[in-house]
């Protein structure tokens, strides 16, 4: 009776240890899964954010070549001398066969001149039946831009012929404002059509969510993110989809991953047959990536489709393992109770004489432990020791470092704007020789020159901040100071829309300075200016310029934060910077005021009641011969 009682409860008990092998294998081989799913997602990620690199770059060159052509038909004295006689039959034909060459050299869609109110005065079309010449464009948003900044761009679909492309604007100044706008419209096919044979599917969206690029055609002037009727009738009124319908794209998002990824759904329809070279449907992982200098993103879709078949491959390759590796276990685990079972009579045995040389071997080992502990005692206040002589040898070396990092820091700080500087002469010198205009590469060349001569100056006069300098003064034209640091800082007065007002005398001043460490001065001031207006709504740079006595004044004014008392109290001491860190060094108005000290000058700012901040700078004027100081 007892047999037959233990026969179920074993059987149940092999039972009971199946199901529980059974569920941790299931339960390895998802976990597996998991992990196999996160390593290929995590190497697709590194693999989608590459091709955006790659696509952002190449849409970026595609659109920079021609951004500054706008600009460039107001060195054209004809199309000015347009502006201002639109009704001259002669001057409006030879402006209309000058922009129809220019338009054919170029490659670009079509090349049009605007008045002040937004009539198309000539354009490049004008021999075709749908010519823009006599359009009313003052809706158009790059028009508006260009009259209210000097610059627009716009992607939109033409009014005239439906074509979509990149608008180009800039204003045209004539002798005493803007006289007109002039336009050029890019073409983004090509680009397009090489996205045809990537790996991926690619898109470009607009700061709207309009899908204005694609390598899947289906997908294009599609919308991203809802749109609402207050939109959909702002496009119909500004004609920027020339109100073409915006279909809802057809991803689903299923989940959200870090860095604004996502896993979205896209459903097979019937309108397209499988002959591209990359999936168009099924499930996707989207990275997106934001144009520089534009509210574009660049939105990739890398499929998942193979990665889920390794993912599941794997996890039951592991299920597999662990269950093997379990029945291993439990089989040697059987095996283990058996034999402990026929040796436990002999464990009985050895018991009392296992306790004894335990207590023989405890005793043995507390004493060794005894001995170990008063070793370690003695070799760690020999490492203390030891450490203590390497701290303060440490504390002399660092001492050293600090200055040598400080000087490495000076150079760096000091070096980047005419760095900055190189390369956009470099730019426009091989632009230029592009366009065959050598004179102007010529000056270009020249410029790089005196930029590199200069930077060579700056690092001589870095070891010279803790003495004199070793550079002689020298009579220096203080407006060609202002012009030098206002040209080098022009990208950022131009990107943040500085108004910029300059009271100078119109006699030129003279300084007793070197001019390279002055320009330095006056381009970190008006840097930190830039800085100071970064979240102004309308910002705005003050210089004005006085002779007073054996001084020349020069004030800079901004309209930012301004300078509060803590700040006043610590704003030439180095190292200390109000910017985020990794920003700024703290070191410029330590620089710029040892700089000016050694001109004889001085240098200071306050706070100003109605908002920014006033620094002024005061320099020994130059009245013909040699100068002490």
């Amino acid at each position: 009776m007892h047999i037959v009682s233990r026969i179920p409860s074993r059987v149940a008990a092999n039972i009971a240890r199946s199901s529980l092998l059974f569920c941790l294998a299931l339960g390895v081989g998802f976990v597996a899964y998991r992990a196999s799913e996160m390593h290929e997602l995590d190497n697709l990620q590194t693999t989608g954010t590459h091709r955006l690199e790659v696509y952002a770059a190449s849409l970026e060159r595609e659109i920079e070549k021609y951004a500054y052509f706008p600009a460039t038909l107001e060195l054209e004295h004809d199309v000015l001398q347009l502006l201002a006689r639109p009704n001259d039959p002669v001057l409006l034909r030879q402006v209309n066969i000058y922009l129809e060459k220019l338009n054919a050299r170029a490659g670009t869609l079509s090349i049009y001149i605007l008045n002040r109110q937004g009539k198309v005065l000539a354009s490049s079309n004008w021999q075709q039946q749908n010519s823009y010449i006599g359009d009313e464009l003052a809706y158009r948003p790059y028009y508006q831009d260009a009259i209210e900044s000097g610059t627009g761009r716009f992607f939109g679909i033409g009014t005239t012929i439906g074509e979509p492309g990149y608008y180009l604007a800039s204003a045209l100044n004539g002798s005493a404002s803007t006289a007109g706008v002039a336009v050029v419209k890019v073409a983004l096919d090509q680009l397009e059509k090489s996205w045809s044979g990537v790996e991926a599917p690619v898109l470009l969206e607009d700061e709207n969510g309009v899908v204005i690029l694609s390598s899947v055609s289906d997908w294009k002037f599609s919308a991203i993110r809802e749109l609402d009727e207050a939109t959909r009738r702002n496009f119909d009124q500004t004609f920027k989809y020339n109100r073409r319908a915006l279909m809802s794209f057809p991803g689903q998002t299923m989940r959200q991953l870090d860095h604004g990824t996502e896993i979205v759904s896209i459903p097979r329809t019937q309108s397209r047959a499988d002959a591209a070279p990359f999936p168009e449907t099924g499930i996707f992982m989207t990275q997106t990536q934001a144009l520089p200098g534009t509210a574009w993103r660049l939105r990739v879709f890398s499929p998942i489709t193979q990665l889920e078949h390794i993912a599941r491959n794997q996890g039951a390759l592991a299920s597999m393992g662990a269950l093997l590796l379990l029945i291993c276990l439990m089989m040697a685990n059987e095996r283990r109770r058996r034999l402990r079972d026929r040796l436990a009579a002999r464990e009985a045995l050895q018991r009392a004489h296992d306790d004894l040389e335990r207590k023989v071997t405890e005793r043995t080992a507390e004493l060794s432990s005894t001995n170990t502990r008063l070793q370690q005692e003695v070799d760690e206040r020999a490492r203390a020791e030891k450490t203590l002589r390497e701290a303060q040898d440490g504390l002399i070396q660092a001492g050293k470092l600090a200055i040598i990092g400080q000087l490495s820091t000076s150079i760096a700080h000091e070096i980047n704007q005419p760095l900055a500087a190189l390369n956009v002469l470099s730019h426009n010198a091989l632009r230029l020789q592009q366009r065959a205009e050598y004179g102007e590469v010529e000056s270009n060349l020249e410029r790089i020159g005196t930029m590199v001569r200069q930077m060579a100056q700056i690092t001589g006069h870095l070891k010279d901040f803790a003495r004199k300098s070793s550079g002689r003064p020298s009579p220096t034209s203080l407006r060609k100071a202002i012009d030098n640091a206002i040209f080098l800082l022009e990208p950022r007065l131009q990107r943040r829309k500085v108004g910029l007002n300059i009271q100078f005398p119109d006699e030129d001043k003279l300084v007793w300075c070197d001019s390279v460490r002055l320009e330095q001065v006056l381009i970190n001031l008006i840097s930190n200016a830039l800085d100071a207006m970064e979240n102004t709504a309308q910002p705005k740079l003050e210089i004005l310029a006085e002779q007073d006595a054996e001084q020349v004044r020069l004030q800079l004014r901004d309209h930012g934060t301004g300078l509060n008392e803590q700040i006043q109290k610590h704003l030439f001491e180095p190292f200390f910077t109000t910017k985020e860190p990794g920003v700024g060094l703290g070191l410029g108005l330590a620089i710029s005021a040892g700089i000016v000290r050694d001109f004889g000058g001085t240098l200071a700012g306050k706070n100003m009641l109605d908002g920014g901040a006033l620094f002024t700078l005061e320099i020994p004027a130059w009245f013909g011969g040699e100068q002490n100081g």
